[in-house]
């Protein structure tokens, strides 16, 4: 048994389209986004799914806010691609490649979960502030003067601080020959707007913070890297003059060729972050959750290995469970939701209803 694992991972439900953005609720069942599915779904103890919303696009993250409304991060939706498990084609899963034809944009949206019938509401999809990213400058948005406005274009994860406001990573875009240069943003509590904090980054994914909130982590997919840069308040960033866009890296040492989804923290400090195709661009692996201490030290590595199917591809993962020592994985590609009983609780997220 691992170190950090109680217990073997366990499926609830097969059939979701392209799961993401777990929450926990206060019953035990777990809200999350379709990617595929372009929906908000609900996932109760039993495995039944119940769809609570039409997110158009691509619903990546999700979180509640202060006002009690889950906020999603969209990323504007995929082009779809299909892959065969046996010969026959009877098992498929599918990788969200290219931006699809009907892309409208990137953009942070809202629902309100105890309406009668819940509809996503837009919130943010330009961004008109941002900071000196030479490294040098300053990290309060309003100090800089002539910044050209920016579009968001895949947010896909965001994560809220204690005062309310929210971090949000934006993984961008892929064309058949270019693709999105992006960064991170920051969206303030009290509706002045939101701002570019750091640009440019290589496919920024998972974001969180530290149990202090005194770092912010950001999972970097295809560089392979987790990196953090320190924080001394809501929305601002300590200058580092040690490097261009003012992180320190936490780590590059993951499994085998692993590349990097979302993540989350452990009360201890501890990163869970999903890695993907340990054993290199092959569907017939499974993928896990890397463990990463604060130091940067590597904790622990969980395979998600389920009799029958396979989980090349988990993407988010969230804390639940009466001392939340449960963890909930969504498998993003194979369209699983599994658990698994840690040692260590989970952090408990600002305005999560269940704490």
């Amino acid at each position: 048994m691992a170190f950090v694992q109680k217990s073997e991972f366990e499926l609830i439900t097969t059939g979701l389209a392209y799961p993401e953005g777990p929450v926990y609720e206060p019953d035990g069942s777990i809200l999350l986004v379709e990617i595929m599915g372009e929906r908000l779904t609900r996932v109760k103890p039993d495995g039944t799914k119940q769809k609570v919303a039409d997110i158009k696009g691509g619903p990546n993250g999700a979180a509640f806010g202060r006002d009690g409304q889950l906020y999603i991060a969209n990323n504007g939706g995929f082009n779809w691609l299909p892959i065969p498990l046996d010969s026959k084609g009877a098992k498929v899963i599918y990788l969200g490649t290219t931006q699809p034809e009907n892309y409208q944009g990137g953009r942070i949206e809202r629902v309100d979960i105890t309406k009668k019938s819940p509809v996503a509401e837009l919130v943010y999809q330009k961004c008109d502030r941002g900071f000196d990213n030479t490294g040098f400058g300053p990290r309060k948005p309003h100090e800089v003067k002539d910044f050209q406005p920016v579009s968001l274009r895949g947010p896909d994860d965001l994560v809220f601080d204690r005062d309310g406001g929210y971090w949000i990573s934006d993984f961008g875009k892929q064309r058949p020959r270019d693709v999105d240069v992006t960064g991170i943003f920051y969206a303030y509590a009290d509706g002045q707007g939101i701002a570019e904090m750091v640009f440019p980054l290589a496919a920024p994914n998972g974001i969180a913070l530290s149990p202090d909130e005194d770092r912010l982590y950001a999972a970097l997919t295809y560089t392979r890297e987790v990196v953090y840069w320190e924080l001394d308040g809501p929305g601002r960033i300590k200058p580092n003059p040690a490097t261009m866009d003012g992180s320190y890296l936490l780590t590059a040492k993951l499994p085998g060729q692993s590349i990097l989804d979302s993540m989350t923290v452990d009360e201890d400090g501890n990163l869970y972050v999903a890695t993907m195709l340990p054993k290199g661009n092959t569907p017939f692996s499974n993928g896990g959750i890397a463990v990463i201490s604060p130091d940067g030290k590597s904790v622990d590595f969980m395979e998600i290995d389920i009799e029958g199917e396979f989980a090349p591809l988990p993407s988010n993962l969230c804390f639940g469970g009466p001392d939340r020592k449960t963890m909930y994985v969504t498998c993003g590609a194979s369209g699983l939701l599994v658990k698994a009983e840690m040692h260590v609780p989970g952090l408990a997220l600002n305005f999560n209803p269940y704490r």
